[in-house]
């Protein structure tokens, strides 16, 4: 009864959030860069901090830090999805919120000060890219959904992390996918939803890899990350600003130039991460020959399809250019 509850209100809280950015004309506009056509309401994602919220008031407050955290770095999105803020200021808040749960894990000291940076980097990083994964409808919802159901079955076997802290962030996902997941998305996480949820997962994801020592559990974001490393190779080739937007990624190929469906596409990169996270899950095979088989057909599947596919987004930024 307790989750219905939640479920409830989570639903109410977002339709409450509609009323505001549509009083305050909180809105995305689409661009030559946008993969949607029409103007979409913005920053439907900060459910994901009210989820967080709710967590607590619920079920106690035992992770302050990282709750400390992710409310900076959702204030701080969403303000930037309001009006665009310098990147230097967005960083900095976001190295402050990846210190705090950095402190709610436990792993700060001054001996190993250079891990804990160069940690701090690569987490930064990974939300950033899941932020730049956030281009269609459903994929953000979907392939978090994708995440949190490996973490719960673990967490069933190998308790990590509070069971009700998973249960209710899926929640406040599915609230989110039932607006997003959809031909015409009712709303758009925004970077407040993109980087709350990154937090979220990152958070999820460090704990369990902290307390089985299992490094290769980092493939629960694996198809991201090959996309997105890719991706950012193939612009630096490009000799590509690296902050500007862009429709290189292959999931922006395929809704753009091939006109697949958005639902279509997200429902992809969903499925074919859960079969991955579970294959480590599953399987009988060592997780480190497993995570780099894996990582090789990934990355073939992406040199492939960009091979045989990009001279589409070639012709179309030619025709935008003539």
């Amino acid at each position: 009864m307790i989750y219905l509850l939640l479920f409830c209100v989570l639903i109410i809280a977002e339709l409450i959030y509609f009323r505001i950015a549509d009083r305050f004309n909180i809105i995305d506009k689409p661009n030559e860069r946008s993969s949607h056509k029409s103007i979409t309401l913005r920053g439907g994602g900060i459910i994901f901090l009210f989820g967080a919220w709710l967590y607590a008031a619920f079920f106690g407050l035992q992770y302050p830090w990282f709750l400390t955290g992710l409310s900076l770095v959702a204030i701080i999105s969403f303000i930037d999805d309001i009006h665009s803020l310098p990147d230097s200021i967005r960083l900095v808040v976001q190295f402050i919120a990846m210190f705090l749960m950095f402190q709610q894990f436990g792993i700060l000291n001054w001996e190993s000060w250079w891990i804990i940076l160069i940690a701090l980097i690569v987490c930064v990083g990974v939300s950033n890219a899941y932020n730049f994964m956030d281009g269609i409808n459903g994929i953000t919802g979907g392939y978090s959904l994708a995440l949190m159901l490996p973490l719960i079955f673990i967490n069933a076997k190998t308790p990590f992390i509070d069971p009700n802290f998973l249960y209710v962030a899926s929640l406040s996902l599915l609230v989110f996918c039932f607006f997003n997941f959809r031909k015409k998305a009712k709303c758009f996480a925004g970077d407040v939803g993109s980087l709350s949820i990154a937090f979220i997962v990152i958070f999820a994801l460090g704990r369990l890899i902290l307390q089985t020592g299992d490094f290769t559990y980092i493939l629960f974001l694996a198809l991201y990350g090959v996309d997105s490393v890719l991706t950012i190779c193939h612009r630096i080739l490009l000799h590509e600003n690296l902050g500007q937007a862009h429709r290189k990624h292959a999931y922006q190929l395929m809704a753009n130039e091939l006109r697949i469906p958005h639902v279509v596409v997200s429902s992809i990169y969903m499925v074919i991460q859960l079969a991955i996270s579970f294959g480590l899950i599953l399987l009988p095979i060592n997780h480190w020959i497993y995570a780099i088989v894996v990582l090789l057909l990934l990355t073939f599947a992406y040199l492939l399809f960009m091979r045989k596919y990009y001279p589409l987004h070639e012709a179309y930024l030619k025709s935008k250019q003539a």
